[in-house]
């Protein structure tokens, strides 16, 4: 059922009202959390680069459904724009109760030894820096009321990624990494930092860059059997969101894969 089709009624009583932002909304996992977000009551700042179009038409579908949602656009690999799209997030609601560093592609399937310097310093960028950029932006914000971040890892950080995802996979194992590193160094300001590290899910991400034959491949690891949904990843930044229900959770990575990796 979409969210459009019901009315609100949430179930996790103490995220209505938090304001969440969410960097690369528009499409994919990020899209299923801004959804599920406002399912709860929350406030929803959906931020996208470069997909207007469905970030647009999801935050109608938000709004129709009863939840606020805003809209903020930006190239998160750009300093400056990492710190506008969470000074307009505060500006537009006065308060950041929550971030999810969701934003990150692949950027090409390559041999990590062919990789050019350029494309390793792009994946970097995308999929490292901005994390680091966004919450020092928004640290300030969480720690006025106490807050949580959530990061978006892969199965990738554990098993060293699939054919040519190695640079990929290298970059959310620091992601992996800075959630532990950013856990300890921020529970201090109030703020839970944790993770979520979705295994192959059918998203836009693996339209551009899994052949159907690789994604057959990927599933047939799996002992579920089958590729997994944006929407059943949204349970675990839920459970990682609410102080209710994971206020002792600090620093962990909750791995949602269907059984393909089993750490």
């Amino acid at each position: 059922m979409a969210l459009s089709d019901a009315p609100i009624h949430p179930i996790i009583p103490d995220l209505a009202g938090k304001v969440v932002l969410i960097t690369g909304a528009s499409t994919g996992i990020g899209a299923a959390l801004a959804r599920g977000f406002g399912a709860q009551g929350s406030r929803v700042a959906i931020h996208y680069h470069s997909s207007e179009t469905p970030a647009k038409a999801l935050a109608r579908e938000i709004a129709s459904a009863g939840a606020e949602a805003l809209l903020v656009q930006g190239d998160v690999t750009d300093a400056a724009a990492c710190a506008r799209i969470v000074g307009e997030t505060a500006a537009h609601f006065g308060r950041i109760d929550g971030l999810i560093n969701n934003a990150g592609l692949m950027l090409g399937r390559l041999p990590s030894l062919e990789a050019s310097d350029e494309h390793i310093q792009d994946v970097i960028d995308l999929n490292v820096r901005s994390i680091l950029r966004v919450t020092r932006a928004a640290a300030p914000w969480l720690e006025r009321q106490g807050g949580f971040i959530i990061n978006t890892t892969s199965v990738a950080a554990r098993n060293g990624g699939g054919n040519g995802a190695v640079i990929y996979a290298a970059a959310k194992g620091f992601v992996s990494t800075l959630t532990r590193g950013h856990a300890k160094e921020l529970i201090g300001r109030k703020i839970r930092v944790n993770a979520v590290a979705p295994g192959v899910i059918a998203t836009p991400f693996h339209d551009r860059y899994t052949s159907a034959a690789q994604l057959e491949t990927q599933r047939l690891t799996i002992p579920l059997g089958r590729v997994g949904t944006p929407e059943e990843c949204v349970g675990a930044f839920l459970f990682l969101a609410s102080e209710m229900l994971s206020g002792y959770v600090v620093g962990q990575i909750i791995e949602v894969n269907g059984g393909q990796l089993m750490p």
